[in-house]
């Protein structure tokens, strides 16, 4: 670990901001009651499900997604790296490596670090900080969790690697010493209020009280502990309970010790307070006190830990140290009384007295995980037919996967990985939204397919399930059951209530009616059978009745029995504040290419009976081959009318019966989704053709001169229809990453790769990164920060190459 090395080499494509710049005019919220925390974000440290924390560009860390659905966006001080240097023969320097000092007042005695003097550098899982100008010593930090693809063990694990590398290149030896502080936030992140209620929100969507315990410090203490060359400062807390409830557990930082190194810790400090007791004896020497306290801290008090490595460099030396943040939190609690094991306990236990353990796993294998990080990126990076900017926002978009207030719980013998879900966005807050996902899930399916599986096994029971209870639409106000027995979910359920059982959250809209759901679910289910290497038979006998229920739901929609369900007026899809009416090119193009995908299911399991008698349906296969003709048939009638009912010559119409002739940018969604999954046309290729230019020029090239990206739909000339609405003025990061792996697909890559920088350029030099929302808008708004859908970016990735890795 400490053997002479050379600096860590940083990805050419990483995104990189000089560290504490910021932003002129950054993008700012579209309506003020969404969330808006600013640009400073950065790379999510943390594994998936295991709750993450974020440090920015400025070097804060702000981001606390500790509680497991719940978001908390401020910066705690007392966090944060300090360096001190001092050059034989010469003058020390001490710095706190935040380039903005606390607004409260506190840390007063600290110096922080200049702004400017150094780079940032982020490809997600990992990030870099550069700090140039104001120190001797070139002084590089890597932070990064364990997360590479197919990996469904360390990448739960809640951890963050925090390695300096310090190399000196003047001619006289170099004192440095590296500290880190930290306080202790066990038991803050847990709702006080335990019957949260739901109100809704100026938007129309539901939202439930939640408040932290931030700073509710009272009964925690601190540890030193020595392990061997082990050394680290263990947070904990008085725990009531034999078992830890939500917010139980220990936070724990630590470091390696050898004969050339020396440690020193202060055991517990105020971080209220000016920080002198930490800061006199750091600038002075780099040392520390050596005292230990574990008295519990006391009602209103706070209470905070630091260690620090201190160590001469010889000239032209350079040396790696490392430091590891570890927190053991096993439990998530949705409505009171709903417990949850993450999954990182499946290998540290659940008693929440394991971040010690974690430790000394991460301090073990730290080394060996960066290398498997590197080996699952290397070959995309080498691609030098890929852009950096390509690259870079492929890698990056991932972040949601850790920051998405991402559940992944313990396994159990129904589910062997555990359950897995992503909030749509902290702005609607609820999971795996089917929608969204259509295009959004391209990354889970693509890098961890079993997870995406479970998703879709969980939408799979849900689907025969119904909840009565009557609530008011938001849009309308108009009087709705929540969920029907037969349709599909719009989504997993939301975090106060009990995510996979009850469905169903979102209130905005009446998601029993919407006319996209069952085909999203049929469709992606046939794309995980198919692009994981068609075996799974398994996975479609888990969803075929489901499949059955759903699509039979969905035809009841079929008011004049032409064959295709039709909209009702009302926004009832994914644009869901946009009316559509009648038979609509959106949907109805799904309807087809999902019927033809449960028709090539349902062959599939003529020849294969399922291996577990329990899914074996009744009077087999007989009732399938009578479903599959019941499917052809709906299919004959809905290909006679698609069609001639839509096409008027250049490109799809928007529907059957509102006389719109906007161009709609995701017209041929269940096109692409065909030929994705080697299915039968929806259409035939010139007419798809000549719509997808049509899309092309008036959605992307005429709006704006495509700066922003391409708006979901606007008059052939490029202008809108209503100069006031809000969907289709609107440019989706996701619905263009959608289109342009459409794009690629006809054969149009320069097209796509033009779109698709408009869109990520706005996002990245916008400060709007790690925050990606899912809507832009012309005048530098945006809305729903942190949206699923953007991580469609995998799907370019996986048309241009065939989803062959996954093969």
């Amino acid at each position: 670990m400490f053997n002479l090395v050379s600096l860590p080499e940083i990805p050419a494509c990483a995104w990189s901001r000089p560290i504490g710049k910021g932003w002129e005019k950054p993008y700012t919220v579209r309506y003020a009651s969404n969330l808006d925390d600013g640009p400073w974000h950065g790379v999510p440290l943390g594994g998936f499900g295991a709750g993450c924390i974020g440090r920015s560009s400025k070097g804060d860390f702000n981001l606390w997604h500790l509680d497991g659905g719940e978001h908390l966006f401020q910066n705690l001080p007392a966090c944060q790296f300090s360096i001190f240097e001092q050059p034989e023969d010469g003058e020390a320097h001490a710095y706190a490596l935040c380039t903005e000092p606390p607004e409260d007042g506190t840390l007063s005695r600290w110096s922080w670090y200049e702004k400017e003097k150094g780079t940032y550098s982020a490809l997600y899982p990992r990030s870099w900080y550069e700090y140039e100008g104001i120190f001797q010593s070139k002084l590089i930090c890597e932070q990064f969790s364990p997360i590479w693809a197919g990996n469904y063990q360390e990448s739960s694990y809640p951890v963050a690697i925090f390695e300096w590398t310090v190399q000196n290149p003047t001619d006289k030896p170099i004192t440095l010493s590296i500290m880190l502080t930290w306080q202790n936030t066990v038991g803050w992140f847990t709702n006080a209020v335990k019957s949260p209620k739901v109100k809704v929100r100026d938007d129309g969507s539901p939202v439930y009280e939640y408040q932290a315990k931030w700073g509710d410090s009272q009964g925690n203490f601190n540890q030193w502990i020595e392990d061997n060359f082990r050394m680290g400062c263990l947070m904990n807390r008085l725990q009531a309970n034999e078992s830890p409830l939500e917010g139980d557990g220990q936070i724990c930082i630590a470091t390696l010790s050898n004969p050339t190194l020396e440690v020193f810790h202060l055991g517990k400090w105020n971080p209220n307070s000016d920080g002198s007791e930490v800061w006199d004896y750091f600038a002075m020497d780099g040392s520390l006190p050596d005292t230990e306290d574990e008295t519990p801290a006391k009602n209103g008090e706070q209470i905070a830990t630091a260690i620090a490595i201190r160590f001469t460099i010889k000239p032209g030396k350079t040396r790696k140290i490392p430091f590891i943040l570890a927190w053991d939190l096993p439990v998530t609690e949705f409505a009171q009384g709903i417990n949850y094991y993450r999954r990182y306990t499946d290998f540290f236990g659940r008693n929440g007295q394991n971040a010690w353990a974690i430790i000394r796993t991460a301090l073990k294998h730290s080394d060996t995980w960066r290398e498997q990080i590197q080996q699952w990126q290397l070959p995309i990076l080498k691609q030098s037919n890929l852009p950096d900017w390509f690259k870079m926002a492929l890698f990056n978009e991932l972040y949601l996967l850790t920051d998405g207030g991402t559940l992944w719980t313990a396994a159990t013998e129904d589910d062997p990985v555990g359950q897995f879900g992503v909030l749509e966005c902290i702005d609607y807050r609820w999971y795996e939204s089917l929608d969204v996902r259509l295009y959004g899930s391209f990354s889970l399916l693509m890098l961890w397919p079993r997870l995406d599986k479970s998703v879709l096994t969980a939408f799979a029971r849900a689907i025969g399930t119904s909840d009565d209870t009557p609530r008011i639409i938001g849009y309308n106000q108009a009087s709705a059951i929540r969920k029907a027995k037969g349709a599909t979910p719009h989504d997993l359920g939301a975090p106060n209530e009990h995510p996979w059982v009850q469905t169903n959250y979102t209130s905005y809209q009446d998601c029993n009616l919407w006319k996209d759901l069952g085909s999203d679910f049929v469709l992606q289910v046939y794309r995980d059978y198919l692009l994981t290497g068609a075996k799974d038979q398994d996975f479609l006998w888990e969803c075929w009745a489901a499949i059955v229920e759903t699509l039979a739901y969905l035809k009841t929609f079929d008011l004049n029995d032409d064959g295709i369900p039709e909209n009702s007026g009302a926004p009832d899809q994914t644009f869901d504040d946009w009316q559509l009416k009648g038979i609509s090119a959106y949907c109805g193009g799904l309807w087809i290419a999902a019927l033809e995908a449960a028709i090539k299911i349902g062959k599939i399991l003529l020849l294969r009976p399922p291996m577990n008698p329990k899914l074996q349906v009744e009077d087999y296969p007989n009732s399938i081959e009578s479903t599959i003709n019941i499917y052809q048939t709906w299919l004959e009638q809905s290909r006679a009318i698609y069609h001639q009912t839509l096409w008027n010559g250049e490109y799809y119409r928007l529907d059957s019966e509102s006389g719109s002739d906007v161009v709609m940018t995701d017209q041929l969604c269940g096109q692409f989704y065909a030929r994705l999954l080697d299915l039968p046309d929806v259409v035939e290729f010139q007419y798809a053709e000549s719509a997808l230019k049509k899309v092309y020029e008036a959605c992307f090239l005429k709006f704006f001169d495509g700066k922003f990206g391409a708006a979901n739909g606007v008059k052939p000339d490029g202008t809108p229809e209503n100069p006031n609405a809000t969907h289709p003025l609107e440019v989706w990061t996701g619905i263009n990453y959608g289109l342009a792996a459409y794009l690629v697909k006809m054969g149009m890559k320069e097209e796509a790769f033009r779109l698709t920088e408009a869109v990520v350029k706005q996002v990245y030099e916008n400060g709007l990164q790690f925050r990606t929302p899912e809507a832009i808008t012309a005048v530098g708004t945006f809305r729903a920060s942190h949206y699923l859908r953007a991580m469609a970016i995998w799907g370019i990735y996986g048309v241009l190459t065939g989803f062959k890795e996954m093969r």
